[in-house]
């Protein structure tokens, strides 16, 4: 399985949803970045599963235990290596996938291409589970760009059928403002009301024993321009490997994104201009990308995550030792909605792929020797 990925920082994860434990080992941070545990923790506890009741029943610490890289409260420069016991299992509840498989899930696929020998419980390593130890790595490199000056933030822009809007983040610089409205919230928005509207449209699909899906709009503040590379490694393609590695994303878009198409050029070109002695753009329709290399305007990007396939609703499926139809009823404890969990994922794809590129341009200020 193509679990490993990146290019100066190295991400290897491992495990399954219901194994004993899952874990990553992230090779080529460098030496001396401060690691705050508690922040670190707290960024986690933002993914962790059973918070709330808009989010799954199952209930993991996701405290990792680090075995290698950090000592002192500081990287090593070696690889670190981190484990997330799984603790809160039930793998009862997925006998017979491997005979009749879910829609919307790995499940057939993974039958097919594995040989059946593939773990189906809990989905297994194509669970959203997996995304613990990418936060985890995400955690470790949003502390080090912050050492750098930069500052990754995401939050649910729009949820569900009727697309329930937040208030878009500032696209030209960080707003404090919309930054602290975010961390005084327990649900991933901006403005209050639209937490409210979304909190609820996620209790009622779980009522009627269904899931919605969503938008999660993330952006990076203080990237310097001359990042990244035109063609095959520019930024839209690092940042969009890691988030199409995010189980349930189905689309991504960055800047205008697919609403360019309907633009004109006089209208979907950011007019240059000098703020602050800085060559910067009036409008950032193109996310702060173009050919690859950021602008130095602000990173800003999408990701559509479709609704949870894990419903409670009976759904036709077949039985493929029998190769007849049949009808499925799912166990288990799932979330309504996963969006929410997933902000943070976002946030930690960004902070990798940004990462790996500011250490692989040269442009990383490495901390000074320890005395």
């Amino acid at each position: 399985m193509a679990s490993v990925v990146g290019t100066s920082v190295r991400l290897s994860i491992f495990g399954e949803s219901h194994s004993a434990g899952i874990g990553c080992t992230i090779d080529g941070v460098p030496a001396g970045i401060p690691i705050d545990m508690d922040e670190l923790q707290a960024f986690l506890d933002r993914r962790a599963p059973g918070r709330s009741d808009t989010a799954t029943r199952r209930r993991e610490a996701d405290a990792p235990t680090f075995l290698s890289g950090i000592l002192d409260g500081h990287t090593t420069g070696s690889p670190i290596g981190a484990v997330i016991e799984n603790a809160d299992t039930r793998s009862g509840d997925y006998a017979g996938l491997r005979t009749v498989p879910r829609p919307g899930h790995a499940d057939f696929p993974a039958r097919m291409k594995y040989g059946n020998w593939h773990d189906v419980s809990g989905g297994g390593h194509f669970s959203g589970r997996l995304t613990a130890p990418l936060c985890v790595a995400g955690a470790i490199a949003k502390q080090a760009l912050a050492t750098q000056g930069i500052e990754v933030v995401a939050h649910v822009s729009s949820l569900g059928p009727e697309g329930i809007p937040d208030e878009p983040l500032n696209e030209l610089e960080l707003d404090i403002a919309q930054v602290a409205a975010l961390r005084a919230h327990s649900f991933p928005c901006i403005a209050t009301d639209a937490a409210a509207r979304m909190e609820a449209a996620i209790l009622r699909a779980r009522d009627e024993l269904d899931s919605i899906g969503g938008v999660i709009e993330c952006a990076a503040y203080g990237v310097p321009v001359g990042i990244g590379d035109p063609m095959f490694d520019g930024i839209e393609n690092r940042i969009a490997r890691l988030a199409f590695g995010i189980p349930a994303v189905k689309g991504i878009d960055f800047g205008a994104g697919f609403c360019a198409s309907y633009l004109t050029g006089s209208k979907n070109n950011d007019p240059y201009t000098i703020r602050d002695g800085q060559v910067a753009t009036e409008t950032n329709n193109a996310g702060g990308i173009l050919g690859g290399i950021s602008t130095g305007m602000p990173i800003v990007w999408q990701m559509a995550v479709k609704p949870t396939p894990s419903i409670g609703q009976k759904q036709q499926s077949v039985d493929l030792d029998r190769m007849e139809p049949a009808e499925l009823a799912i166990k288990g404890r799932h979330d309504p909605c996963i969006v929410p969990r997933a902000v943070p994922v976002a946030e930690a794809a960004c902070a990798l792929a940004l990462l790996d590129l500011m250490i692989e341009d040269g442009r990383f200020k490495y901390p000074a020797p320890r005395r």
